[in-house]
């Protein structure tokens, strides 16, 4: 029993305090964290239209063979956004599975895609991993689909650059969770329950 529950409690123990709590359902925090990804799609972005355009040029793409390869982007780029949001919350589920083997739950809601696993109460470890997995694994498969794509065509470097923007842009909530981790709740004794919207983060009193 002990090595089952090694990354978690089903209880919270009596010598723990709730110190952090934060909403994404909240309009202020939801507000604020889309506004914080669209700056960071934004600059990605920026990004991405360089690269594209050395893409084309080292493609030896033209103005009027680029703007035709427009449709070949949205093929891509439209199913893939749909994909990928599934696929982030499905690599977040992965991991708390395997971390924890409880029961996972999924939602939408008006600011967030959310995978959690609300019956439990997660040590900061498994915690981190959790969220920060799927940053890890499709920044990786972004950048080497797109480092290919390069040198293959410029419309195909478009859609994944466009993509691995809003993967960046998508995982501001995962990434400010982390380097709260990082760099203020570094006890690693520290419990969060990870509803899926709400992070509830508990210390052991001193």
């Amino acid at each position: 029993m002990e090595e089952k529950t090694k990354n978690y409690k089903h209880e919270l123990p009596e010598n723990y305090e709730q110190i952090y709590h934060i909403d994404a359902k909240d309009f202020k925090v939801g507000l604020l964290m889309n506004l914080g990804a669209l700056i960071i799609m934004a600059l990605s972005g920026a990004l991405v239209v360089i690269t594209t355009v050395l893409s084309a040029t080292f493609n030896q793409t033209n103005a009027e063979e680029f703007i035709d390869y427009w449709l070949l982007f949205l093929v891509i780029f439209l199913p893939g956004i749909i994909a990928y949001m599934i696929l982030h919350e499905l690599v977040h589920g992965i991991a708390y599975k395997r971390l924890t083997k409880e029961k996972l739950t999924f939602g939408l809601s008006w600011s967030c895609a959310y995978c959690g696993v609300p019956n439990i109460y997660v040590y900061r470890k498994a915690s981190m991993i959790a969220l920060i997995m799927p940053c890890i694994v499709f920044s990786i498969l972004f950048i080497i689909l797109g480092a290919i794509f390069f040198f293959v065509n410029p419309a195909l470097h478009a859609a994944i650059g466009a993509l691995f923007s809003m993967h960046i842009g998508g995982c501001v909530g995962d990434l400010y969770m982390f380097f709260l981790y990082i760099f203020k709740f570094k006890d690693k004794e520290i419990l969060m329950k990870d509803t899926g919207p709400e992070q509830f983060i508990y210390e052991k009193i001193k």
